[in-house]
């Protein structure tokens, strides 16, 4: 066994997958997540050494009470996330709120509590997105997190390096995930993506799954403080008009 994993918003998508591949490596994982149910079904399904526990990355007792029971914990997968779209100037300051509170002081409070539990040499990797670094309409509440989400990974890294810990971050443009299922409720939209996209397509979780078990490995032994753009060339483009399309559907 390699030691014990944990991958926050496990249940579902980026974090299943990471869960998964952590799981294969050897590592003991626990799946927190807030769906409780969502996470005991995946863990049934992932089988071996796996465990489930809710947390609320919105809550700080919640999350320290989940890592304070984790022993020998060596991998933390932050990628607990959402999005509430709306132009800035009708966007609805609860859904800012909650779209900050989830995204950037969530990864906050998993960076806080995992820093005092994992052991030295330790990998913690948070899920940030293309949108920590390219603009979209509609997206300000996202992008803003996601911006702030990698420069708190970058701080981090620099705290947390005179105990060996390495954080990273990884950028995915748009997968297929439930968080973003809804983008093709609106026409054209997933079209878009892929016209801007220069390896044509998007991208699915196990992609980004690969690139959390490489950071969570030796091989990244000196590998910190990056973010890693795994979004099939997005970010060399533009990103789509989100607030224009869903106006013309709404027309």
């Amino acid at each position: 066994m390699t030691g014990s994993a944990v991958v926050v918003g496990g249940a579902s998508g980026i974090g299943l997958a990471s869960a998964r591949a952590l799981s294969a490596e050897g590592y003991a994982v626990t799946i927190a997540d807030v769906n409780g149910e969502a996470a005991r079904v995946a863990v049934d399904e992932i089988g071996g050494a796996t465990q489930a526990i809710v947390m609320d990355v919105t809550d700080e007792e919640s999350v320290a009470n989940g890592f304070a029971d984790l022993d020998d914990l060596q991998v933390v997968v932050s990628c607990a996330g959402l999005t509430m779209p709306g132009a800035l100037t009708e966007l609805a300051l609860e859904h800012w709120q909650t779209t900050i509170d989830v995204c950037l002081t969530g990864s906050f409070l998993v960076l806080k509590h995992a820093g005092q539990r994992i052991v030295d040499g330790g990998s913690i990797v948070v899920i940030s997105s293309l949108n920590a670094r390219q603009p979209g309409t509609a997206m300000g509440a996202y992008c803003a997190s996601k911006a702030g989400v990698t420069m708190l990974v970058e701080v981090a890294a620099l705290e947390l390096a005179p105990r060996g810990v390495r954080v990273n971050a990884v950028q995915p443009g748009v997968v297929d995930t439930p968080l973003t299922a809804g983008l093709g409720l609106v026409p054209g939209l997933l079209d878009e993506y892929v016209e801007n996209t220069p390896l044509g397509r998007g991208g699915q979780p196990d992609e980004i799954a690969d690139m959390v078990a490489f950071l969570a490995s030796s091989k990244a032994a000196w590998v910190t403080g990056a973010a890693f753009d795994v979004n099939g060339g997005a970010h060399l483009q533009r990103y789509p008009d989100v607030l224009a399309k869903v106006r013309a559907m709404l027309t």
